[in-house]
């Protein structure tokens, strides 16, 4: 018998690109919620034009890794949103759907006569969630935003790179954040809805949700009038707390020690040195005081190793070590492969696909990865002609005109 999924009956109308929305359903999707996503050749995703990840076995829009990871799972319909009977038609599929996703401009889907009370009138408990950059209310709603702008404006840029160095806004994961925090938000209307029947509008800020991460610094300026900065890699209590260089090219290690236990079983590891010894050293506050020298002095002991050396070394007499592993050390790993990390799916155009699987493991309700993404308009007749019952007739002369496009 097959495996009940969590979201299984829930039907979304995702209406997303790139990467904030899409990543938003697509986690849905693991859960077992049926995904379409709407789309046109209009107004392609940028993911499908390869301008987010340069790919040798890019293959044009229908064969583009980028959007395939995004969009896994899903189905695909494409609807020309620009003209009123586009919208009009993405409205009756709506009218389908549990819940709308979107994260063009704020406003955008108002105009489009696809905002969420338009929404209600054909779906009136609908989940309307619009993730845009800054909110639909506030001086800034209509600015337009990526993730590097997120992550400014949120707060996190600021706290993140090295003492002397600008702040690092590390670009596109910060889509990733808030579509997770979004997904979440999704699944608390779900629950909402199961108990009282209603519908409602989720407006989704990607810059606050990256605010809520800081939340630490954002309460030390509340509370002390501290506006804290970037700190590297150190930490405000423990000592040793850094990334140190390993034998070979480029590779490297993290040691976190936070306890006196942990602290002597770094010493031990590393044979018992003299310098460990000094009064310097004698407690977390001098370490930590004296971080500088401490962390060349155990540079000095690493930089003889490999970094999985040091990890297995240290880890084995209880002190916490990992490398810094690069894509392949990470794809090649055994605990990545114990762990069922990394999955395949057939993909039409792109042949067999290596995806990562869904990051949570459910013992009743598994989450899965069924699936590739969408070629363009994969799905058009079924879910037209299918879920929403159009003749054939009207179907044609949708795609004649360019509705369906």
């Amino acid at each position: 018998m097959e495996t009940k999924k969590a979201l299984e009956g829930v039907r979304v109308a995702d209406f997303g690109w790139v990467w904030a929305a899409p990543y938003c359903t697509s986690l849905l999707g693991y859960l077992g919620a049926e995904v379409i996503k709407i789309e046109s050749r209009k107004r392609v995703d940028q993911t499908r034009q390869g301008s987010i990840l340069e790919a040798e076995n890019y293959a044009g829009y229908d064969g583009a890794p980028p959007f395939n990871n995004a969009n896994l799972n899903k189905k695909g319909v494409t609807i020309d949103l620009s003209v009123p009977e586009g919208a009009a038609l993405a409205r009756e599929l709506v009218a389908h759907c549990d819940i709308a996703v979107a994260n063009m401009r704020s406003g955008k889907m108002d105009k489009l006569h696809l905002g969420y009370e338009d929404l209600k009138k054909v779906r009136p408990d609908i989940i309307m969630l619009e993730s845009t950059g800054f909110g639909s209310t506030g001086p800034y709603r209509h600015y337009s935003g990526f993730a590097p702008i997120f992550a400014s404006f949120g707060g996190l840029a600021n706290l993140t790179g090295y003492t002397d160095g600008a702040p690092n806004p590390m670009s596109g994961v910060q889509d990733l954040r808030a579509a997770t925090q979004a997904a979440f938000s999704l699944l608390a209307a779900l629950y909402h809805r199961k108990k009282t029947g209603e519908g409602q509008y989720i407006d989704c800020s990607s810059s606050e949700c990256i605010t809520a991460l800081v939340g630490s610094e954002m309460m030390e300026y509340t509370m002390n009038g501290r506006s804290l900065g970037r700190t590297g890699n150190t930490d405000p209590v423990m000592a040793p707390h850094n990334v140190y260089r390993c034998k070979g090219q480029d590779k490297w290690v993290s040691i976190a020690v936070g306890t006196e236990e942990e602290w002597h079983a770094l010493v031990h590891a590393m044979g018992d040195p003299g310098w460990a010894k000094d009064e310097k050293f004698a407690d977390m506050y001098s370490r930590h005081k004296n971080s500088g020298e401490l962390d060349r002095h155990i540079a000095a002991w690493t930089i003889r190793f490999t970094h999985m050396e040091v990890m297995e070394t240290l880890q084995s007499a209880g002190a916490a070590a990992m490398p810094s592993f690069c894509a392949s050390e990470i794809l090649e790993n055994p605990h990545v492969l114990a762990r069922n990390v990394v999955t395949s799916v057939e993909h039409p155009v792109l042949g067999k696909q290596y995806v990562l699987n869904p990051p949570w493991k459910l013992s009743e309700t598994p989450a899965t990865i069924r699936k590739s993404a969408p070629c363009m308009g994969e799905n058009n007749e079924d879910v037209f002609m299918g879920l929403m019952g159009m003749s054939p007739e009207r179907y044609q002369d949708l795609v004649d005109r360019r509705i369906i496009y």
